[in-house]
C-alpha cells in the first residue's frame, strides 16, 4: 500500500472529503481526513468511519494508522 492508494479508499467512503495520507515506510501511515460527515460525532466514531473505508487492510497491509478526523469548521479553526 502507498499513501495515494489509501487516500483513494478513504475518499471513496465519504462525500466530498479532503484526505491527506503520509508515510515514510508504506506500512505506518498518518491520515488527516476533513469531512462534513464527522459533524456531531465523537472522536472514536470518526475513527471508526475511517477504518470502515479500509476494511481488512488495517492490521495487514496497513500496519499502523494515525488519524486526525475533523469537520470542515474544525479544520478552518485548526488551520489545517
Amino acid at each position: 500500500m502507498n499513501p495515494t492508494e489509501i487516500e483513494k479508499l478513504i475518499n471513496a467512503g465519504f462525500d466530498n472529503a479532503e484526505v491527506r495520507v503520509m508515510s515514510d515506510d508504506n506500512t505506518h501511515f498518518a491520515a488527516v481526513v476533513i469531512a462534513a460527515e464527522f459533524e456531531g460525532k465523537r472522536s472514536i466514531a470518526r475513527h471508526q468511519m475511517v477504518y470502515r473505508t479500509l476494511g481488512t487492510l488495517v492490521g495487514n497491509e496497513i500496519h499502523a494508522l494515525s488519524i486526525r478526523a475533523l469537520t470542515p469548521d474544525e479544520a478552518a479553526v485548526d488551520g489545517d
